[in-house]
């Protein structure tokens, strides 16, 4: 089945830059990106990115950097960083943005050398190189010019200031002119789920053609200028291309968020919104959970946060329905009714956007329809469960350096396999769009050949479960039965009373293992059918591991990676007589 939009896709500029330069001639003192900066804002306009942009590039192309030798940034969001990512987008230099937890943590630095090794770059930037000076010290930079925004008493970096500084050796222009849809400006790093991370080369074309096609459908951004407040992180796909781009193409304002959704740092993006109420808000399930906890004590808050709010865009996870419902309750409460609230799909390869939802909705998980010149093809099964593949111009031609990938992407009509599985949220009615139905890879059968749809069943588990859980992997493959294996939300556990009794890498407390029961036992009597009941658990000790590979960047689990490092408590769980196992 070949899915398509009826719109036919609009006129598409050319480069990035393009952007930058109508508004700095439409809008020249409009703040394009901010940054705290005590108890207010860094601001830059268009005007001054688009003069900073350009001295930047001069000094980049005077370094003899290019398509073969990009740029590579460690740190996490902020004005300098975004003022260079636009620099080398402006004369065909690529950046690659890497997770600052690479850099950050020690055991994640083996991440960190296969980024560089790969993507061979002729400069490294980090905001702070006080704060980076680990990652900075390491052999793989021996070779690669070090700039920090804030180099400290490091004399072996370059202060951003010099970049800055511009050169008149160069011809900003000409390098300009010679840039086009196929620059690459970007390459971004997948995030290493099932292999190392492979580099996505991102071109204008892809991050151009992906904006008109989010405008079409969302005309209000046309209407007048978004502003967005945003901690979402550039070097993933969903922050630095879709959200950080919005603003580029609209002519809106980027506040950078340097708060984030955990209990110690939500407080500071509620009070960013409080400085700075955004037309949209972008973020993940928990980050939205925090914010409507915040709501519940914070009332000004809650008021600065909807009094200009257009659309609410969750990624990454379906939103849980309560925090669904009090999101509505608090608009309703303001507002007086809810505005929209809407999801989207797609991948790193994707520029991201290939599916989106811009009607309204009741319900949680729906993913939409495709966008303006996006072929999906859907391969449905028995069950009208379809594997989803895309083709057209946002969607990548291949990976960095990488033949055999590249081969390993792409079907024999030019499609990218995706991995991804979706159903229709009704199958009388297509244009009510897709719903997401997990990952196809992350499939498997027990002994009874009954295949386990896990990433849909992992869903179920944590809401089974609820807040003692932080995360969950679901095994049984070539097993009689399900299982899980849950990583402890250890604050609730405290929280609770639960004592972290141990035994080789597994929790031993009888409540817990009680209450975990009862709620299994609850849902299996909810359920029919060895595809979908579980039948075991238990709880590991130790959180995962990003320094072994367990987790991603992104925060999301690399399934394969942690039932491999941890075989024994694999065996463990399907041992009965094991005092760790909780069977049901």
């Amino acid at each position: 089945m070949i899915y398509t939009a009826a719109e036919p896709l609009g006129p598409v500029v050319d480069r990035t830059g393009d952007w930058l330069h109508q508004w700095a001639e439409e809008a020249p003192q409009r703040t394009f990106l901010a940054e705290r900066y005590g108890a207010g804002w860094r601001e830059v306009s268009y005007a001054e990115a688009l003069e900073q942009v350009r001295a930047i590039a001069a000094a980049l192309l005077a370094r003899g950097l290019g398509p073969d030798k990009p740029v590579l940034v460690m740190s996490g969001n902020g004005v300098d960083h975004g003022l260079l990512a636009l620099a080398g987008q402006y004369v065909g230099v690529p950046v690659v943005p890497v997770a600052e937890q690479y850099a950050l943590i020690h055991g994640a630095h083996g991440r960190l050398r296969h980024a560089v090794e790969m993507t061979k770059p002729g400069l490294a930037y980090a905001v702070d190189a006080d704060q980076y000076a680990e990652a900075l010290a390491l052999d793989i930079f021996d070779d690669i010019e070090l700039v920090a925004s804030r180099p400290g008493k490091n004399d072996k970096v370059t202060p951003f200031a010099e970049l800055l500084k511009g050169d008149d050796s160069v011809d900003v222009d000409a390098a300009f002119a010679a840039t086009g849809p196929d620059t690459v400006g970007k390459i971004l790093l997948t995030s290493g789920s099932t292999s190392l991370p492979k580099g996505v080369p991102t071109t204008n074309r892809m991050m151009t053609t992906n904006q008109v096609q989010i405008a079409q459908v969302l005309p209000f951004l046309k209407e007048y200028p978004p502003v967005l407040v945003d901690w979402l992180p550039w070097n993933h796909v969903f922050g630095g291309s879709h959200n950080f781009n919005m603003m580029l193409a609209n002519g809106g304002t980027l506040y950078i968020d340097d708060g984030k959704p955990t209990p110690a740092l939500i407080g500071r993006t509620v009070e960013n919104y409080k400085l700075a109420p955004s037309t949209i808000s972008f973020n993940v399930p928990v980050g939205f959970a925090g914010l409507v906890k915040a709501m519940q004590t914070d009332e000004e808050f809650k008021q600065k946060y909807f009094e200009d709010l257009d659309m609410i865009f969750y990624a990454g996870a379906s939103l849980p329905q309560e925090t669904w419902k009090g999101i509505e309750d608090a608009a309703h409460e303001v507002l007086g009714e809810l505005p929209l609230m809407n999801s989207s799909w797609g991948l790193t390869e994707t520029a991201p956007a290939a599916l989106l939802q811009y009607e309204p909705t009741d319900r949680s998980g729906i993913v939409g329809v495709p966008l303006p010149g996006v072929e999906v093809k859907l391969i449905p099964d028995e069950d009208m469960r379809c594997e989803v593949r895309v083709k057209g111009p946002s969607i990548f031609d291949g990976y960095f350096d990488n033949t055999e990938k590249t081969a390993e992407a792409f079907d024999e009509e030019g499609f990218f396999l995706t991995g991804d599985a979706m159903k229709f949220v009704d199958p009388d009615n297509y244009d009510k769009g897709l719903k997401f139905d997990g990952r196809i890879s992350e499939d498997f059968k027990l002994l009874t050949g009954t295949w386990v749809r896990a990433a849909q069943l992992r869903l179920d588990m944590l809401g089974c479960i609820g807040a003692l859980a932080q995360d969950i992997v679901v095994t049984g493959a070539d097993k009689n039965e399900i299982g899980i294996m849950i990583f402890p939300n250890v604050a609730e556990l405290e929280k609770e009373g639960y004592s972290m009794d141990s035994d080789g890498g597994a929790l031993i407390n009888a409540s817990l293992q009680s209450d975990i029961r009862r709620r299994l036992a609850t849902r299996a009597g909810e359920v029919s059918g060895s595809s979908s009941r579980i039948g075991r658990a238990i709880v590991l000790e130790e959180p995962p591991n990003m320094g072994e590979g367990e987790m991603t960047a992104k925060g999301n689990l690399n399934y394969r990676k942690v039932l491999d490092r941890r075989k024994a408590l694999l065996e463990r769980l399907y041992d009965d007589n094991d005092p760790a196992t909780i069977t049901i």
